[in-house]
């Protein structure tokens, strides 16, 4: 089986082939950073404007590169569900044409889930069941997978993602877009206990959702104080944004690793799956895999080149295959995360 998959959720445009035994053929990313780095974040209609003029090059070199004709395609798959509405209808339409016209299976991809499923891929261990932890720029989420095709939601971010806390951080403090991979870099030079900044929900186990947005209003009274909105007028020295970065990234970590554990606890989960774009901060890997040894949980962390977004992960459509999990030409997209929880 030859298997394509599209991912176009937000800012990169991808595609992979995989077969039955989810060997990797090929695979393209197409990113978009350049494109919004002055902006300090994703712009929607520049995303979606983006993807229409790579979807077409990406499809073709990724399936040269796999050494596969589209009439070797048994089945397309395409991430239609969370995103930016205007970047999946771009994926979702060159999904259902190539679809309609090689008369193959369309299938659906939960991006969120995709993200665990990368850890899947990576191992070549069966990591289900388990609790996964999704934070990326868009998400931050904690579900009960109990297998491949059986993901429940136990608890989200409330408003601000992890990774967009970091980008508007990383703004405060005059370090450029991504914000993630600089603020890390800041981090490395500074000390994480110099600022004692909130952790929402911290140590309230009942509650296994996220909130960024108060810690991102201390970070910036931190720097200009509430009577002095204009952070333009504010010069930090170079040590005070390294101690800065450095604690506002602890904080976020502690906040992630507590309602981790609060969700195996709850759930009785033994193994914890970790993806997302966010996945890659080298701290977060870091007290992840010393927590784990403490505690003798099963860790299974996405690799950096699977935590951005990309096609690869959507794999997790072979499972959709298996089952016999198609779609009809009228599937549509759903932009938001469905919000029912439960334990």
């Amino acid at each position: 089986m030859n298997l394509l998959t599209l991912e176009t959720t937000c800012d990169e445009t991808a595609a992979a082939v995989v077969n039955e035994r989810l060997e990797v053929l090929g695979a393209v990313v197409a990113s978009q950073d350049e494109l919004h780095r002055r902006f300090g974040g994703v712009v929607p209609e520049i995303a979606s404007r983006a993807h229409l003029e790579r979807i077409l090059p990406v499809i073709d070199e990724t399936l040269r590169r796999a050494g596969v004709r589209l009439s070797q395609l048994d089945a397309v798959a395409v991430a239609n569900t969370p995103g930016l509405a205007g970047s999946l209808l771009v994926g979702l339409v060159a999904a259902k044409t190539l679809a309609a016209a090689l008369e193959i299976p369309l299938i659906a991809v939960n991006h969120l889930q995709a993200h665990i499923y990368a850890c899947r891929l990576a191992s070549g261990e069966n990591v289900f069941p388990c609790a996964g932890l999704i934070i990326s720029g868009g998400h931050t989420s904690l579900y009960r997978c109990l297998g491949p095709l059986d993901f429940q939601l136990l608890g989200a971010t409330i408003d601000d993602a992890a990774g967009e806390a970091f980008d508007k951080v990383a703004a405060m403090l005059g370090l450029p877009y991504p914000g993630g991979p600089s603020i890390q870099r800041a981090a490395a030079g500074g000390n994480p206990a110099a600022y004692r900044f909130p952790r929402a929900f911290l140590h309230d186990p009942k509650r296994l959702d996220f909130s960024f947005s108060g810690l991102k209003t201390a970070v910036r009274y931190t720097i200009a104080g509430p009577g002095r909105p204009d952070l333009a007028q504010v010069r930090l020295e170079p040590r005070q944004v390294a101690d800065l970065a450095a604690s506002f990234q602890e904080a976020v970590v502690d906040s992630l690793l507590d309602k981790a554990h609060a969700a195996l606890a709850a759930t009785g989960l033994e193994t914890l799956c970790v993806g997302g774009g966010v996945a890659a901060n080298a701290r977060l890997r870091q007290r992840l895999e010393e927590e784990a040894g403490r505690s003798g949980i099963r860790l299974f962390v996405a690799p950096l080149s699977l935590c951005t977004d990309n096609a690869v992960m959507g794999a997790i459509a072979v499972e959709r295959y298996r089952a016999g999990l198609f779609e009809g030409l009228d599937l549509d997209v759903f932009p938001g995360v469905v919000r029912s929880k439960g334990l």
